[in-house]
């Protein structure tokens, strides 16, 4: 049985949470296809030296949603949330994906509240890509579910293109069970908020430690990406992941727990 705990926290919409361990408080964040549990093969593990949380963002999971379009920065709002209820002043961030792209904005609104930033697989932003360049991603992506399928028929197809040739056993089956379970709704209203999401944060204006993370077989955000963040942010520390795509932390766990654990170690209490 799993050791962590789950707690929602209130108000509406209420965030669902596991956390595990005690010490300073970091939170993980998940990407657009995902959910909390992609953190299992973390959350024991850095729960020996945090208290380590892994959020259901809102509209995934056992997280609410609010009835009406998602505006990208609600998800800030709700991780000033979830620092608040335990009590935290700062908090270590770790974002995969679109969850890199929450803790970015969030040191961009709340930069005295970040203790570290730790950003997997992401990328700073889309306001760099033509308007229509975005509204045509947003279509292809949503036209399947709008026209009837479940996000159980379009997984694999999707997790195929995420995950990487050497992940470890079981990581396409984790990737595929996790969006499976996505809200159609609240996955429509994310993919839309998300692209058409205006603000970029600046990189050079980031102060905190920040570990630059990336797998090396990643196709949708690739180690180019990364070396680039990891050059616009004073002192930044980058890791390639080796034989991991997208999800480092679900290919290789084990690779990705040393190279986190490592730096966040490293960081001054």
């Amino acid at each position: 049985m799993a050791a962590h705990r789950t707690i929602r926290i209130e108000p509406r919409p209420r965030i669902a949470v596991d956390v595990d361990g005690r010490g300073p408080l970091l939170v993980f964040l998940h990407g657009i296809g995902g959910n909390r549990g992609n953190w299992r093969d973390q959350l024991p593990v850095f729960a020996a030296d945090f208290t380590a949380v892994a959020w259901d963002a809102r509209g995934y999971g056992g997280s609410d949603d609010d009835d009406g379009p998602l505006d990208f920065a609600d998800f800030s709002g709700d991780l000033l949330r979830v620092l608040d209820h335990f009590g935290a002043e700062r908090a270590h961030l770790c974002g995969l994906s679109m969850g890199g792209r929450v803790a970015m904005d969030f040191h961009d609104r709340h930069p005295g509240r970040v203790a570290s930033l730790t950003l997997c697989d992401t990328q700073p932003g889309l306001a760099q890509m033509p308007a229509e360049k975005r509204r045509e991603f947003i279509r292809l992506r949503q036209e399947p579910l709008r026209a009837g399928k479940t996000p159980a028929d379009i997984a694999p197809e999707i997790a195929r293109s995420l995950v990487g040739p050497r992940a470890v056993p079981g990581a396409f089956d984790r990737l595929v069970e996790s969006m499976a379970a996505l809200h159609p709704a609240s996955y429509l209203k994310t993919i839309e908020a998300s692209f058409l999401y205006e603000r970029t944060p600046d990189l050079e204006r980031i102060r905190v430690p920040t570990h630059i993370v990336v797998g090396a077989d990643d196709r949708l955000t690739p180690p180019d990406i990364a070396r680039a963040m990891a050059r616009r942010i004073a002192g930044a520390r980058l890791s390639v992941i080796a034989d991991a795509g997208h999800l480092a932390n679900l290919e290789q766990p084990q690779r990705f727990n040393d190279a986190v654990l490592g730096f966040l170690r490293e960081v001054p209490r």
